[in-house]
């Protein structure tokens, strides 16, 4: 397990950049698009720069859990970015200029360490439990794409 798992995915956005960016580094609106994270709120009333701490709560049908997470990108109008653990799941937003709007790429990172951490938690599940995660994020990332660009472009 010493190579990280990855996954990503790109939609085209009609708006600009800019706009794009506010979107998605405003986390606590993250529930109305993601699949999983119901709600998300900063941690002594951060906001959206590199440090800033911010807690989620995930839903599924199996179970309810919260995260803590730490921004590690801010470059607005460019990419945003946090670190699940942290240091186990990175999440990144890149955003690119393209013809009449944007290309937004939302990107997964399940870590060596993310996966030591799992193996530690899990013992002998551990594996299905990385396979389970892998598989929420290749469905949940093109939901999460389509989602957000529905609520920038009504």
């Amino acid at each position: 397990m010493s190579e990280s798992r990855r996954y990503s995915e790109s939609i085209h956005i009609a708006a600009d950049p800019a706009t794009v960016y506010a979107t998605v580094s405003d986390i606590t609106r993250t529930g109305e698009w993601s699949p999983i994270c119901r709600d998300c709120w900063w941690d002594e009333g951060d906001g959206p720069r590199v440090g800033a701490w911010f807690t989620g709560l995930n839903v599924t049908a199996e179970r309810e859990w919260k995260t803590r997470s730490q921004v590690t990108v801010a470059d607005e109008g460019r990419s945003f970015g946090w670190s699940v653990g942290p240091g186990y799941v990175l999440w990144t937003y890149t955003i690119v200029e393209a013809e009449q709007g944007s290309r937004l790429t939302e990107s997964w990172e399940f870590t060596p360490a993310g996966q030591a951490y799992f193996v530690e938690k899990y013992g002998d599940e551990a594996s299905a439990q990385m396979r389970e995660r892998e598989a929420a994020a290749h469905s949940g990332i093109p939901v999460t794409l389509a989602a957000i660009k529905r609520v920038i472009e009504s």
